[in-house]
């Protein structure tokens, strides 16, 4: 396992059981929200929820959409050893014990391809055969929901927060279209194979369960302390907002030690002086009270924040930016994406945002 696998520490999986179905399925195409669409932040067509960009929780009921052309279900275990393109994960559910264990219950498994392993750090089934199986059992647990949600159930243009089989690990599902799924930052690439408890939706990355919240992710991250500096001078409020495990969750707009000198403070000290509720009025400016990972945004779509001013994205060839409304025509860049805390993602940006 890689360097990067090595350091989440993955310890304890899904107690519950699942099953997985025939080789009969609708297919995903796993193409990326068009990010040319334009983005109003008002529902779209279809949509029964909330607006493209908000957020909603579900502890997901079970659905009772089929697959069309399913004649044989079978266990999930099953399904996934006789698979071609699920060999690794096969060897993952074996090197944890969970053979057994998967067998009964009502689930969802997002069931990364050998691909997905490949590019997380396994160079083959015997490298996971290899891995401890406490890892193995942590991140399985992390692709499992505790009921079965069919494509058909995830609602359109939310994103919705689901509770997984890890206890302090929720996953944000997003679907453009039934032919564009995403889960937290990976593409769906099969969907609805159905199984005798459950149903599987095949996934191109493998999903690291998150071991550290919003703020300590800031004060641990050495360009963004003054981030971290300005989140302690603004208040408990504020830092108990980047601190707790809310179901939706927040997603933060980062700016990195660059932008906030850029902005007129010239270093740590100077950020400690400010006037803190000045801080918490910028610092909010930043968060959404819900998970919202780079695949979700919209061209054009303007998103509230938790300070209750909006914010605009934009997105062009695969390139996310964000403007504030104080910021006339100078764009917030997103510099690194989708970095998974336990109560949030964080992607790091270039410009402090001006309210």
């Amino acid at each position: 396992m890689n360097k990067t696998m090595k350091r989440y520490g993955w310890s304890y999986l899904v107690t519950a059981t699942m099953l997985f179905s025939a080789p009969a399925f609708v297919g995903c195409n796993g193409n990326d929200p068009d990010p040319q669409s334009p983005g109003t932040g008002t529902t779209p067509p279809g949509s029964t929820t909330t607006p493209p960009g908000t957020g909603t929780v579900t502890n997901p009921p079970g659905s009772t959409t089929s697959t069309p052309g399913n004649s044989t279900v079978v266990p999930g275990t099953d399904y996934i050893k006789n698979a071609g393109n699920l060999t690794f994960l096969s060897a993952a559910i074996s090197r944890a014990g969970l053979e057994q264990d998967l067998r009964s219950g009502s689930l969802t498994i997002f069931a990364p391809s050998d691909d997905a392993f490949k590019a997380a750090g396994y160079a083959s089934a015997a490298a996971v055969s290899a891995a401890p199986a406490a890892d193995l059992k942590r991140i399985l647990q992390y692709h499992v929901l505790g009921s079965q949600i069919d494509q058909a159930a995830f609602p359109t243009a939310v994103n919705t927060s689901y509770q997984t089989t890890l206890s302090d690990g929720r996953l944000s599902v997003y679907k453009t279209s039934d032919n564009v799924i995403s889960v937290n930052n990976a593409k769906v690439v099969q969907v609805n194979i159905a199984a005798t408890n459950g149903v599987i939706h095949i996934i191109d990355k493998v999903l690291m369960p998150p071991t550290v919240t919003v703020l300590d992710f800031a004060k641990g991250n050495a360009d963004l302390s003054f981030f971290a500096a300005a989140v302690e001078r603004a208040g408990t409020t504020v830092q108990n907002s980047l601190a707790a495990n809310a179901q939706n969750g927040i997603t933060v707009f980062a700016p990195t030690n660059a932008a906030f000198k850029a902005a007129g403070y010239a270093d740590e000290a100077a950020v400690r002086a400010a006037n803190a509720q000045t801080l918490a009025n910028l610092l909010t400016y930043h968060v959404l009270n819900y998970r919202a990972f780079s695949s979700t945004f919209q061209n054009g779509a303007d998103l509230v924040t938790a300070q209750g001013s909006s914010i605009r994205t934009n997105v062009s060839g695969g390139k996310v930016t964000i403007l504030g409304k104080g910021n006339g025509t100078n764009v917030a860049n997103v510099t690194t994406a989708d970095q998974v805390t336990t109560n949030g993602v964080v992607h790091t940006i270039d410009r402090v945002l001006m309210p």
